[in-house]
């Protein structure tokens, strides 16, 4: 899914956490995208402005506003994703 710059636009936030925000280059940004965005939306859009983001991406889990979320669960307005790479250590 390709960053959505028309009137019919939702912003959220994305949060990026140890090897993902190494991956990013940044902590957090706002993306731009349809009212009807999953997770797996965001994870594109943020993979394709960060192509060195994809290994990392395809082993994380994520959290939307606190919670944990699948890639398939719907992201609402000015929502939060939050990328977790796997952590090591206990």
């Amino acid at each position: 899914m390709e960053p959505v710059t028309d009137a019919v636009t939702q912003a959220v936030t994305v949060r990026y956490w140890a090897a993902a925000r190494e991956a990013a280059g940044v902590d957090s940004e706002p993306l731009g995208l349809a009212p009807d965005a999953t997770v797996a939306d965001v994870v594109a859009v943020a993979v394709a402005a960060h192509p060195a983001l994809a290994r990392v991406a395809a082993v994380a889990t994520f959290l939307v506003d606190g919670r944990a979320a699948r890639r398939e669960a719907a992201v609402a307005p000015g929502a939060t994703v939050e990328v977790l790479p796997p952590f090591a250590g206990g």
